[in-house]
């Protein structure tokens, strides 16, 4: 794939969403779909790859570990905003001029939808399931799963703060309330987004090469996260309130990360390694490793 198919696949994705918005009643403000649809597609690309090669040899472990943790945790987060009537009301009470969170459904389908995929992902490190080829030591490392960790207990020690402060009275904004751990649980999503691209950025700078890393999904990802903050900034010169952005920090701090990695994997891909990605590539036992510019079938030689 050349960027020129990329582009013709992106304005293929952003015509149809355009129709989906003009013939659903969504709000036509807002480009939802086209975000929501190029960020579900991104998902697709690696586990497809995996199988296309039969190994997961050039993406880091850590990447899924912690992926399938944030995006969980960004899929209770979401719904809680959207489904929780008192969730909604702690977010009104400190929101007053905006008292309408701006997550939308297709943030939690998002959250849900990736959770699923990435931990499909996450299964292709075991050969026992799917008996692909894996690099050596393919376990997440102790520094990411100690962070994880923290993070987790970071999660916990506020659930069990909001608990004990927990009361039947007026839902008061200057209190703990239940939010908080929805509001933490944002944090935790954004700190995994941190720290999941830096291995896989530093495992294609060790290897000088970024195959069995999938330029489709950052392709998708990096476009993806145009179009969200796009729709968060629309919604809040509409809302006249920009209290639409700051009342959802997860989605607006996550897509400026997601750009700033994104930018850094291209530079890799086809810049920095471009020439490794057209040679062969071989793993540790010299069998050449497949790429996505190969055809999915093998030519007929006869």
């Amino acid at each position: 794939m050349d960027l020129h198919d990329f582009a013709g696949i992106v304005s293929l994705i952003l015509g149809w969403s355009s129709q989906v918005q003009s013939q659903l009643p969504l709000d036509p403000r807002t480009n939802a779909a086209s975000s929501f649809i190029l960020w579900s597609v991104s998902f697709y690309p690696q586990p497809f790859l995996n199988h296309k090669r039969r190994s997961t040899q050039g993406l880091s472990i850590d990447f899924p570990t912690a992926n399938v943790l944030g995006l969980s945790s960004y899929a209770i987060y979401t719904g809680s905003l959207l489904l929780s009537p008192l969730v909604r009301r702690e977010y009104a009470a400190r929101h007053p001029k905006t008292p309408l969170p701006s997550v939308r459904a297709n943030d939690f389908f998002y959250g849900l939808h990736g959770a699923l995929l990435t931990a499909l992902t996450y299964s292709q490190f075991f050969p026992r399931l799917w008996g692909f080829r894996g690099g050596v030591g393919q376990r997440a490392s102790r520094l990411m799963l100690g962070l994880l960790l923290g993070g987790i207990c970071s999660v916990g020690a506020v659930v069990v703060i909001v608990a004990s402060h927990s009361s039947h009275s007026d839902v008061d904004p200057l209190e703990w309330g239940w939010i908080d751990v929805v509001y933490a649980l944002s944090d935790f999503k954004l700190f995994t987004t941190v720290i999941k691209y830096t291995p896989q950025a530093y495992l294609n700078y060790k290897r000088k090469a970024t195959t069995g890393w999938s330029i489709w999904g950052v392709l998708l990802d990096f476009t993806g996260g145009v179009a969200s903050l796009l729709q968060l900034f629309v919604d809040g010169a509409f809302d006249d309130d920009w209290g639409s952005v700051t009342g959802n920090p997860a989605k607006f701090i996550l897509g400026n990360i997601t750009l700033f990695f994104d930018v850094i994997f291209m530079l890799q891909h086809y810049v920095l390694y471009s020439s490794v990605e057209r040679k062969d590539v071989l793993d540790r036992d010299g069998v050449r490793q497949q790429s996505e510019e190969d055809p999915l079938l093998e030519p007929d030689r006869r």
